[in-house]
């Protein structure tokens, strides 16, 4: 700070009479006072603060969002910071308590109504300090300390395997979920044999396939499998997958890699795998991952960009072939479960915040028509470009809404409004009625209806289906209703092909209705979304045609896509002489062969009352705050 110089006194400050040194001082420690009180009293100090005050004196200031600079500068953050939480549910408002929430989380608002936000602490990279091994400071929820897996198992209403493992008592529903777990083993030995520690098996040529959507990660299929192996009672299978993750399982990789594809495959996969066998390897490895997708967050707006660099410097950027480096919202909107749980596993409220800043930001944006388009500026926090549409894109950021509300065993009134009022807004604008009487769900370009739908939307059958119970009681009934059609319509988009499985997207314009029109549109890939509608249509209404239209499925699959050594996905639906696309997806095994046993299993395997899936079919248990408080009371009771 420059000073003017005051009459009669020289440069060197000597030679000042007693009376104006003491004006002088008096002077000087006003200002100081001054400085130092708007240091702790000006609403937004905290910048100030971590200058004067030492490391055990800061309260923990991590905002959802970074500078551009941030991503290269990682400051170390001091242990008693990283592990503080706000008391409660970390960033999700319960019903029956109000509150204040964290200092961070009112930060983050502050900053995105400026225009700007940065992000002034991160975690360190280094392994030996990663969130798993750092202590709690503060009640986090029900924690004293740290996660505690018998506390959860006690919470649950049922065995996560039910009370037979799910064996159905009807004979031909158990041979059919026979079979399912037989090409679950098939499937699972072949990559074994091929295509071992890669990413996904190459059937015909029988080799590996590692792809550039994992960065320098490996072992997608063995990840992606691990839950599915253990429902299955497969356990020769699930140890050998568990040895390649605990010795073989290389997190520190260079690569470019999808932050939606790693988030939902490797986290989502390690974290239920943890949350079923109680394995802190897969919960250690899972954190460890979650807290290399955190730099992804570094942007002015904290939408995080969608490819991330997993080693060191954790850059990110956007996609090459999106509008204007924007984000898309698929997949910053694909984040919400599994970062929930990181939080719960590692008792830090980073990841919870993260994910609560994009609820923020998206709440305060005009949505055209009510609607969410699919492209976002992670710059200016804008929209992009009026492009809806609930397939590709847009698909499970939906999803996700309805399942973080049933995740936080319905206390998470944000996620219910925000679901609820998007639902209203794709009834009014996207539902539409074929001639043939069939109902889709439609694309929205800026206003104009674009009459196709894609397998990829068909998961939409599922999801308004569990979420019909928790909407306006009087509309239960036109939820399920309007479920069963869509999923209906999926269903012919199957029947009306000559494999009887479903095309990548089918069209109802120029007379056609649930058909592909399109050459680029008729190949098949092993897709779960329809298969996920029975399932979920199945558990909600025991209509006996969902299990039929499942058992129609697997022998299409097993007549079309299954070759000697493995399956692979179908370039023309249309016709029986099929050219094979040598890839088994490491989503055949995570979900499409999950939901099959699940819908020829009985409903206590992996109850909806206890689990939800995440889009990666992936289960996480249902967060029951009540219960593990009472576990934790209990706990304190007995000690005394």
């Amino acid at each position: 700070m420059v000073f003017r110089k005051l009459p009669g006194v020289s440069a060197s400050g000597m030679g000042l009479r007693l009376s104006q040194k003491f004006v002088f001082l008096l002077f000087l420690s006003g200002l100081v006072t001054l400085c130092f009180g708007a240091l702790f009293f000006l609403p937004d100090s905290v910048r100030l603060k971590r200058i004067f005050l030492s490391k055990t004196e800061i309260q923990p200031v991590t905002v959802g969002s970074g500078s551009e600079n941030d991503v290269r500068e990682h400051v170390k953050r001091p242990k008693d910071q990283g592990m503080t939480s706000a008391k409660g549910d970390a960033g999700t408002r319960l019903k029956s308590q109000s509150r204040k929430p964290p200092v961070s989380y009112e930060a983050t608002e502050e900053r995105l109504a400026g225009g700007k936000a940065q992000e002034d602490l991160n975690f360190s990279r280094s392994k030996t300090e990663s969130a798993s091994e750092k202590a709690t400071s503060s009640d986090h929820g029900a924690h004293s300390d740290t996660f505690s897996y018998k506390k959860f198992e006690r919470c649950l209403l049922k065995p996560p395997l039910g009370r037979n493992n799910g064996k159905p008592d009807d004979p031909q529903t158990n041979e059919r979920r026979e079979k399912v777990k037989e090409m679950m083993k098939f499937a699972w030995d072949n990559y074994k044999l091929y295509a071992w520690g890669k990413n996904e098996l190459r059937p015909l040529t029988r080799n590996g396939h590692i792809g550039n959507m994992f960065g320098g990660l490996r072992g997608a299929s063995i990840v992606d499998s691990l839950d599915t192996l253990y429902i299955m009672g497969l356990m020769d299978e699930y140890n050998d997958a568990k040895e390649w993750v605990k010795t073989s399982l290389d997190l520190n990789s260079n690569g470019e890699a999808s932050l939606f594809e790693v988030n939902i495959r490797y986290v989502g996969g390690l974290l239920s795998a943890y949350y079923l066998t109680g394995e802190e390897l897969f919960k250690n490895k899972a954190v460890e991952l979650g807290e290399k997708l955190l730099p992804a967050f570094n942007t002015p707006t904290g939408i995080p960009r969608g490819v991330i660099n997993l080693g060191s410097s954790g850059t990110s950027w956007s996609w090459g072939w999106a509008s204007a480096g924007s984000s898309i919202l698929a997949e910053f909107g694909t984040l919400h479960l599994e970062f929930v749980h990181l939080t719960e596993l590692s008792s830090n409220p980073i990841y919870t915040e993260k994910v609560m800043n994009i609820r923020k930001l998206l709440n305060k944006i005009e949505k055209p028509h009510g609607l969410y388009p699919n492209f976002l500026s992670p710059v200016s926090g804008n929209w992009v470009q009026h492009h809806v549409s609930i397939g590709g894109l847009g698909d499970s950021f939906y999803e996700y809404l309805i399942k973080s509300y049933l995740m936080s065993d319905k206390m998470d009134d944000d996620a219910k409004k925000m679901y609820y009022s998007a639902l209203e807004a794709i009834e009014a604008n996207l539902v539409q009625k074929s001639p043939g009487g069939l109902t889709y769900m439609a694309e929205w370009r800026g206003g104009i209806l674009d009459h196709k739908m894609g397998h990829l939307a068909c998961f939409s059958g599922g999801m308004i289906g569990i979420g019909a119970d928790d909407g306006a009681p009087e509309k239960r009934q036109h939820y399920l209703d309007l479920a069963a059609e869509i999923t209906n319509t999926c269903h012919e988009s199957y029947t009306r092909s000559a494999t009887k499985l479903g095309p990548e997207a089918f069209r109802f314009d120029s007379g056609a209705e649930a058909t592909a029109t399109r050459l680029s549109d008729r190949y098949y890939i092993l897709r779960p979304e329809v298969i996920e509608s029975y399932m979920y249509m199945w558990r909600l209404t025991h209509d006996p045609k969902y299990r039929e239209w499942g058992w129609e499925a697997v022998q299409a699959l097993e007549q079309h896509c299954r070759v000697e050594s493995g399956f692979s996905g179908i370039r023309d639906v249309y016709t029986t002489s099929v050219s094979h696309d040598n890839m088994q997806q490491s989503f055949f095994l995570s979900e499409t062969l999950k939901y099959l046993y699940l819908l020829f299993s009985d409903d206590d395997l992996l109850s909806l009352e206890d689990w939800v899936f995440n889009t990666e079919a992936h289960p996480l248990p249902i967060i029951r705050r009540s219960c593990l408080q009472d576990e934790a009371t209990q706990e304190k009771t007995v000690s005394k």
